[in-house]
This record gives structure tokens, C-alpha cells and sequence, in this order.
């Protein structure tokens, strides 16, 4: 008896072992599925490579890559075209721009990798280095929306870091987006700006739906009055009360393909659109140039309430201490600027204008070799000659990469300029 008791007692304990182990790989397999849902090894590497995204068919039916240098030279070229499209437009160079960002439920989703949160945010710094670099004089404001309700996460301001540094540490999703409570929240901060400031509010929206405690309505209606410019980019699908919240107030609507096509058009929100009838006429903005303290003085940052060693200016007004410029003195109201600032919103006044296309008929042996910027050689190396842009006043040769450098950062012609300089010298 003792000798069979063994036997079973053995065989017990090989088939529990057998049990275990079959219940480990199910473990092991649900888990799987679960981080690649249901996706085979080689497919998941594929799905997060997403490597179908960088090609493209050609006229004879064959898959090529994507020649991203082309798209990014059309995709400015289209850009440059429509912002030249009618001359002289006068816009708005003091804005007042408040950015809405949806961290509703919806913003969790990983239709955009790894989530839309994370990409928002990414383009978002983006964005918003770029729109100080464009508008020296402006200020932004950020707002996020969850749980039914709108939060203001930053005031108004030039800081680009502190904008920065306060969005990426609120990136929690959860509950409802609500439309309504964001445009009140925005009209209530933007009716008390002046009239000689433009006052837009750009509203990434990721939710198909929006939570209103009222009519929706009346609130685009007041945000119509109060001359609000509203602009919607979606990250999911059009939605009728975003467009028509864009139609009634002046902005623009448009829904994001994939990352790059969100990056693009968030930067197209950078430069200053074309200003409103009602604030064309020409104001006087008082401005005062404060002095820069030296590095080794102590003093208290009247906006932050904070003692600082160096770096701060000084209201010529009040003497208040601040520390960052473009702002608004905390004690007397004055808008406190810089004389580069002003330099660096001239060209919006006077943009470079487009250049022209030359033709691969008109190019032969007597036109530029090389681009007059870059000096690189404009021919390839079988005497074909690549795409090559003159300037309409000094008509001098530049290629495609000069072309965007001068218009979107140089901002002045160096062929224009070289003849100006040669004029200058000889009159001496």
C-alpha cells in the first residue's frame, strides 16, 4: 500500500508541474496579445514602425520613397504663394493668442503615436517657439480642457519656457470635452484686452462630441461680437459646430492627416493673419524700452513676486522690476518692449517678395551656374539643370533651400541688398 500511495502521490505532482506550466504560457500569451493586440512578432514591428507610411506609387505603378525634400519645397512654395496672394494685407502684429488643448478621454487615443496627448504636446513647444519668433510683440496664453470643464494653465505672456514647462506638467486625460465652457472661459480673459491688440484662440480638439451646460450658440455669437478670432484644428473628424464656430468668427478649420500634417498646420497659425476691418485704423500704442540691471544687482520680479540676482529690467515709468520682455507692467500698465522686438516685426510690413520660377526652357549656358546665396551649383551632374527661383528685383539665381531660408528667417534679399550696399559705397 505504501508503494502504490508513492506512485499516485508522484503522479499528482507531475500533473500539477504540467498544470502550472500550461497556465504560465496562457499567462504569457494573453500578454502578448494584450501589449500587441493579437499581432504576430514581425507584425507589430511593423505597426510601430509604420513603415507603409514612407512610400508612395509613381505614373508606372511601382512603390518608391517618399522624397520628403520635394514635399517640404511644394508644401512651401504653396504656403508662400497664398500668403502673397493679394498685396499689401495689413495684419495684426501685437496678438493676443490663447491656445485651447483638448485632454479629454479622446486625447488618450493612439491613432497618433504613441498618443495624441504626447503628440500635441510635442508640436505644441513647437509651435509656440515659433510663434514668438514670428511675433515678437504677441502674447500667448494656454488653456486646457477636461472633466466637462476649462482650466486656465497659463496667462497671457512672452515667456515661451514658462508656457512650456507649466503644459508639460499638466498632460493627465480624463472625462468629457466641453466646446461652450472653453469660449467663455477665453472671452472672459480676451474682452479685456485693448483694442489695438488682436485677439485669436487656437482650439486643438481631439473629442467628436462636446458637453455644453447652455446654448452653444450664443456663446460663438458673443465671441463673434467681441471680434474673437476662433480657429479649430481636429485630431479625429470634422464636426458641423466646429466649423461653424470657425465660419462665424474668421478662422480657420481643418482636421489633421497624421503627425507631420498636424505639425504643418499648427505652423501655419504662426504668422500674423490678415488684421480685422474694425482694427485697421491706426492706433497709438504707448511703449516703454526698459533698462536692463546690471548682472550683479539684487532685486524683487514684481510678475513673479520673487528676489533675483541680475537679468531683470526696469520699468522708465513706475521703476518696477520685471523679468521678462515683451510684458505688462504688474504697478502702471505700460507694455514694456525691446528695440529688437520692433526690428524683428518689420518684415511682416514689408515681407520679401515671392520669387519667381525660372523656367527649364529659358535655362542655358548664360544664366548662374550656382545659387548667388549658397554658392552651390544649381546644374546636375548630367547638365540637367534642378529647380532654380530668381528674385523679380535684382534677378539673381537662388535655389529652393536659399529661397525658404530668406523668406522664412533672413528676411531680406542678399542680391537686393549687395546691389544697395554697391550703390551706397560709390556714392561715398
Amino acid at each position: 500500500m505504501s508503494g502504490v500511495g508513492l506512485e499516485l502521490r508522484m503522479r499528482h505532482r507531475e500533473e500539477s508541474g504540467r498544470s502550472e506550466k500550461i497556465s504560465e504560457r496562457e499567462e504569457d500569451e494573453e500578454e502578448d496579445e494584450e501589449n500587441g493586440r493579437g499581432l504576430e512578432a514581425w507584425e507589430r514591428a511593423y505597426a510601430d514602425e509604420r513603415s507603409w507610411e514612407s512610400l508612395q506609387e509613381d505614373e508606372y505603378g511601382l512603390l518608391r520613397p517618399i522624397d520628403s525634400a520635394t514635399l517640404h519645397h511644394a508644401q512651401y512654395r504653396r504656403r508662400l504663394q497664398s500668403y502673397s496672394s493679394t498685396v499689401r494685407i495689413q495684419k495684426g502684429l501685437i496678438r493676443y493668442l490663447y491656445v485651447v488643448i483638448d485632454l479629454s478621454r479622446a486625447a488618450a487615443e493612439t491613432d497618433f503615436r504613441p498618443t495624441r496627448r504626447a503628440v500635441v504636446a510635442k508640436y505644441v513647444e513647437v509651435f509656440i517657439r515659433e510663434f514668438f519668433d514670428q511675433n515678437p510683440l504677441s502674447h500667448i496664453g494656454l488653456a486646457i480642457i477636461k472633466d466637462g470643464v476649462a482650466h486656465c494653465l497659463t496667462d497671457l505672456g512672452g515667456s515661451p519656457d514658462s508656457h512650456i514647462k507649466a503644459l508639460l506638467g499638466k498632460l493627465e486625460c480624463s472625462g468629457d470635452a466641453s466646446l461652450q465652457n472653453a469660449l467663455d472661459l477665453v472671452h472672459g480673459c480676451l474682452c479685456q484686452i485693448p483694442t489695438y491688440g488682436h485677439r485669436e484662440v487656437l482650439i486643438l480638439y481631439s473629442a467628436l462630441s462636446t458637453c455644453d451646460p447652455g446654448d452653444i450658440m450664443e456663446t460663438i455669437q458673443k465671441c463673434k461680437n467681441a471680434k474673437i478670432r476662433c480657429s479649430v484644428i481636429g485630431l479625429s473628424a470634422e464636426m458641423y459646430i466646429c466649423k461653424h464656430l470657425c465660419e462665424q468668427t474668421g478662422g480657420l478649420y481643418s482636421v489633421a492627416l497624421d503627425e507631420s500634417h498636424l505639425k504643418e498646420l499648427l505652423l501655419e497659425h504662426a504668422p500674423p493673419p490678415p488684421a480685422i476691418a474694425e482694427f485697421a485704423a491706426a492706433n497709438m500704442v504707448k511703449m516703454g524700452f526698459p533698462l536692463r540691471e546690471s548682472e550683479s544687482a539684487v532685486s524683487i520680479c514684481s510678475c513673479h513676486q520673487t528676489a533675483k540676482v541680475g537679468g531683470v529690467y526696469t520699468c522708465p515709468r513706475c521703476k518696477a522690476r520685471v523679468c521678462e520682455l515683451p510684458t505688462e507692467c504688474r504697478i502702471c500698465g505700460l507694455t514694456l518692449v525691446s528695440s529688437p522686438h520692433l526690428a524683428r516685426s518689420y518684415h511682416h510690413l514689408f515681407p520679401v517678395d515671392p520669387f519667381v520660377e525660372v523656367p527649364k526652357s529659358n535655362v542655358n549656358h548664360k544664366l548662374p551656374k550656382a545659387c548667388f546665396g549658397c554658392q552651390q551649383t544649381l546644374l546636375n551632374p548630367g547638365s540637367n539643370s534642378i529647380i532654380r527661383v530668381a528674385c523679380p528685383k535684382c534677378k539673381h539665381h537662388f535655389c529652393l533651400d536659399c529661397d525658404i531660408y530668406i523668406h522664412e528667417s533672413l528676411h531680406n534679399c542678399p542680391g537686393c541688398e549687395s546691389i544697395r550696399d554697391s550703390k551706397l559705397g560709390n556714392e561715398q
